[in-house]
């Protein structure tokens, strides 16, 4: 719905908090009831909605409850970036986007410009689990952003939202980016999208789908992370970007929340990208930067020599213990400076916060995944305890304990020259490992970057960083791999 309203206010507040402060509520409430619903909604309204007036349904006008950042830009664009930090209100407002864009498309079907079966949506979230919780169903859902009057059907199993007008929603998990290619329509939703595994898959695809209607666009909506992928897509022509901050939207969020989370986080990096909705660049003094990550990035990896799972244990489950890093990469013959050398493959990053049992599970997880050769974990302070857990899960599976004798940086700095010299290849997109990759400087940083210590502990494993050729057993012969 559309709503002729006065001049928006110039703060971060509300037009509706603003006409109230300004008109006080008396002559608030007699403009809101002059004003009949069926002048301003298009299309047929359910008869109990025909003589109801904006004073009757003001509760569900995005317009006026929308503080001026979250309405949608003016103007000719293909591509709506809304990147801000966490609790801005992303996805209400994304919600709300689909609920007027459902609006105008059903009233395109009915004046017959648009035939039915073009009458589509895409909405797009990291998983399948996303879609339900935060796109669907969420406070800031497509479900609640649903005005009475249009109405919407939610059917889990067919992953579709149908709109009272016969406008379809297709619900689409960012792992399944080959669904896209199955659907057309005349709009979609990407939320979260810095965390997709394909983004740049994902996002080519939903492009293409999108092709129908009168203008056919896209709303993507995240927290920043530090991807080209990301970087590339607001950077395009015909893309326009909102920035916001947590604070902006105080209002709706628990007392005194932000003002802890500014106290605990605000400066920092973390705090810059979640609270403040900064896309950061490098940092000074870390060994890695994303170019590099990027450039050697690949889709496939060659017939595999070696696979190593590399551990580095944490103190335990609780939300204050460090994670624990577990990554898992292989060696391999690859061509891409046109002669032959071995080089390293990063496959997975199971890394997370487990119980030892946990920990032991997710790496043999791997380890059986990837029909891996070894594992290898630090045992500074677990000691024998450290194989002893590995082995309670899976007494067969080929353990090494490492010691850091040396430190940290001295470790990852010849793993860190390799990936400079192109013989380091990320399979595919590991966005926590290489967010902590390139957030870790040793400069300035004294905590332990354990994803990072498990990829260290793989790499040198595989003899990728120590200037030699990797070491294979005594009459080894190459397994097929499964990747």
């Amino acid at each position: 719905m559309t709503v002729s309203t006065p001049s928006a206010p110039a703060s971060e507040e509300s037009l509706f908090a603003h006409a109230l402060r300004v008109m006080g509520p008396a002559k608030l409430h007699a403009q809101l009831a002059s004003m009949r619903l069926r002048d301003l909604a298009p299309g047929e309204l359910p008869p109990d909605y025909e003589h109801a007036t904006l004073l009757d349904v003001v509760d569900h006008v995005w317009e006026w409850h929308a503080r001026p950042g979250q309405l949608a830009p003016s103007g000719d664009w293909n591509v709506w970036g809304i990147v801000t930090g966490r609790g801005w209100g992303k996805s209400r407002c994304a919600s709300q986007w689909v609920v007027g864009t459902a609006e105008e498309t059903g009233a395109q079907v009915s004046a017959g410009t648009l035939g039915r079966e073009a009458a589509k949506i895409l909405v797009v979230a990291p998983t399948s689990a996303d879609l339900r919780d935060v796109c669907v169903e969420g406070d800031g859902g497509i479900l609640r952003s649903c005005p009475p009057w249009l109405g919407a059907d939610y059917e889990p199993s067919k992953r579709r939202i149908t709109f009272g007008n016969g406008v379809e929603v297709v619900l689409i998990s960012s792992d399944e980016p080959d669904r896209v290619r199955g659907v057309q329509g005349v709009a979609a939703w990407l939320d979260e999208a810095a965390v997709y595994p394909k983004l740049a898959e994902v996002f080519s695809n939903v492009r293409f789908a999108t092709r129908l209607g009168n203008r056919p666009r896209i709303v993507l909506t995240t927290t920043p992370r530090r991807r080209r992928e990301l970087r590339d897509i607001l950077a395009a022509p015909g893309t326009v970007i909102t920035r916001g901050r947590t604070r902006e939207n105080a209002g709706n969020l628990a007392p005194g929340v932000v003002d802890a989370l500014e106290a605990s986080f605000g400066g920092s990096r973390l705090g810059r990208q979640e609270l403040d909705g900064e896309l950061l660049t490098d940092v000074p003094g870390a060994l890695w930067n994303m170019d590099l990550i990027d450039t050697a990035r690949v889709a496939m990896v060659p017939e595999l020599k070696r696979v190593v799972i590399g551990v580095d244990p944490s103190g335990g489950s609780r939300a204050s213990n460090d994670e624990c890093g577990i990554v898992a990469a292989g060696i391999g013959k690859c061509r891409c400076k046109g002669t032959e050398e071995n080089h390293a493959f990063v496959l997975a990053d199971a890394s997370g916060r487990f119980s030892p049992e946990g920990w032991a599970r997710a790496a043999v997880n791997l380890y059986q995944r990837f029909q891996g050769d070894r594992v290898v974990a630090e045992q500074n302070f677990g000691g024998a305890m450290v194989e002893a857990t590995l082995r309670q899960v899976a007494p067969e599976v080929s353990y090494r304990g490492v010691t850091a004798s040396r430190g940290k940086v001295i470790r990852a700095e010849p793993i860190a020259a390799a990936y400079e010299m192109g013989k380091v290849h990320h399979v595919g997109t590991h966005a926590r490992l290489e967010d902590q990759m390139c957030e870790w400087s040793p400069m300035t940083d004294t905590y332990s970057p354990d994803r990072v210590d498990a990829l260290v502990w793989a790499l040198t494993d595989l003899k990728i960083g120590s200037g030699g050729e990797p070491v294979f057993p005594t009459g080894w012969r190459t397994p097929p791999r499964r990747i």
